[in-house]
């Protein structure tokens, strides 16, 4: 089962090859043509000499050039290797050097970091090779044969690359696609999470492709009011984003851009209820927060159109199983907090080259995500933050999560997280780092504001020492929180 042929005939056997399949400025690419293609980009890549179970280092902005690069690998049984092209120029050479790639297929820009003893494409040079080159039939392999491998986000260390299967991408479809949001055929799509991250390569790749419908693809930076407009221009049916960015659409405010919307989706980190509330408002449908991982490949849990409930990700998605464990590997009671184990068949294989950091997290078919949760009487997850988020403060341990969710209702705050800073004389204490709103006010009488709302709701030793105002906070690429760097009290 070589992914890239069965997407190819199943899009044929389903009529689909005169549909369109992306949306790209003012280009329509069809299946047929995504899949025509991927063929000829898979002749292009043999010539440069990649050849069965090479990696192919794609460093490609959002577009058909990186759909067909990507779906070419596979054909010829290679593996993808996806990565942010805005990395910096010592990432770049980092992770080529651990993925030591047979071919790099990148920007045109970027073609001089990858410069060397390897080989490099340029998409350019790609998409002028298709026309001549023999399309490639596909190597047949098995659908536990490797497929692509897709780096970590890097919040607890180095990025790590996590191994996926030929067979993976059907399991995140049924799981999530069709039963959490049932995507169909008639839908448009819009990540604003990048195809070469985990959730954005299900949602812009996998999903449209095998549910027949289109996506939107922006190769741009995913500004609010690019995103807006996107919306409202193609009509798109379902959302996919992170909380952060969320929190920037319902500062601009343009209810009538989002009436196309049936549903929203969100992961990357929890989704307070306050934000979620104003995401609703603003959007007019349903927005369902979930979980996923790079090592689980996509969301094993979630709320669904058919049960969904605010402050929490959901149920596990058949075919996957979640636990909440203590340190003994024992499950904790019923609303306990502990820590957060999945497992299902697409479990990453390996991280490349690391088999201690493998071995680390996985303990037997169970998959260590890192995260602090708990499982309410009904089944629901609740996501208490990261198992090194845990703050401490005077001897005691707290959970930022708790207070960012009481100070995220105030109207004015548009972001907030909360890190135990040190003072000048070496005592630890609670500072809340706050993004307000444009219309917020005086920062003085706000931040009076927000202590005084924690002392009403936490218990003392919860409320913030201190309130800082910053125009963001720090993210990874994948807009998952650095609290790390909060800690330092460098920031702002």
């Amino acid at each position: 089962m070589n992914l890239a042929t069965t997407l190819q005939q199943q899009a044929h056997d389903r009529g689909w090859d005169d549909q369109p399949a992306y949306l790209v400025d003012r280009r329509v690419i069809t299946h047929g043509q995504v899949h025509e293609g991927s063929a000829s980009a898979a002749g292009v890549l043999a010539g440069h000499g990649v050849r069965r179970a090479d990696r192919v280092l794609l460093v490609l902005d959002d577009g058909p050039e990186l759909v067909w690069a990507f779906l070419g690998t596979l054909r010829l049984g290679a593996v993808a290797v996806p990565v942010n092209t805005r990395l910096t120029e010592d990432d770049h050479r980092a992770m080529a050097t651990d993925a030591q790639p047979a071919l790099v297929v990148c920007e045109p820009d970027l073609a001089e970091r990858f410069s060397g003893p390897r080989s490099v494409l340029t998409a350019p040079a790609l998409v002028a090779g298709l026309p001549d080159a023999r399309p490639h039939p596909g190597v047949p392999v098995g659908a536990a044969a490797p497929a692509y491998a897709q780096y970590t986000s890097g919040t607890t260390g180095a990025p790590k690359a996590a191994l996926h299967r030929h067979g993976d991408a059907a399991v995140y479809f049924e799981a999530f696609a069709r039963r959490a949001i049932a995507l169909r055929a008639d839908d448009v799509t819009l990540s604003v999470s990048k195809l070469y991250f985990a959730y954005g390569l299900g949602n812009s790749l996998f999903f449209p492709l095998l549910a027949g419908c289109r996506a939107v693809l922006h190769p741009g930076p995913p500004h609010a009011d690019t995103i807006t407009e996107l919306v409202r221009h193609h009509q798109v049916t379902v959302l996919y984003s992170v909380p952060t960015f969320y929190a920037r659409l319902v500062a601009g405010g343009r209810t009538e851009a989002f009436r196309s919307v049936r549903v929203a989706v969100s992961a990357g980190e929890p989704l307070v209820v306050a934000l979620a509330e104003r995401a609703r408002r603003l959007l007019d449908c349903p927005i369902l927060d979930g979980i996923g991982s790079t090592e689980v490949g996509q969301t094993f849990a979630s709320n669904t159109l058919a049960s969904w409930r605010d402050g929490t990700v959901g149920h596990a998605l058949a075919p996957y199983e979640v636990a909440v464990r203590d340190d003994e590997a024992n499950d904790v009671p019923t609303g306990d907090i502990g820590s957060l184990e999945v497992r299902g068949p697409t479990l990453f294989m390996e991280y490349l080259n690391r088999p201690e950091a493998t071995a680390a997290v996985r303990r037997g078919d169970w998959l260590r995500t890192g995260d602090r949760a708990s499982l309410d009487a009904e089944g629901f997850l609740h996501l208490h933050g990261r198992s090194d988020d845990i703050e401490l403060v005077g001897g005691i341990n707290v959970a930022p999560q708790e207070i960012e969710e009481v100070l995220s209702t105030h109207p004015g705050v548009t972001e907030v997280a909360v890190a135990a800073v040190r003072d000048a004389d070496g005592a630890s204490c609670l500072r809340a780092f706050v993004v307000a709103a444009g219309d917020a006010g005086s920062q003085e009488t706000m931040a009076g504001d927000l202590r005084a709302l924690a002392r009403s709701c936490l218990a003392p030793y919860k409320v913030p020492k201190a309130v800082t105002f910053v125009p963001a906070l720090p993210r990874t690429p994948t807009g998952k929180l650095r609290r790390f760097v909060l800690r330092s009290g460098a920031w702002g």
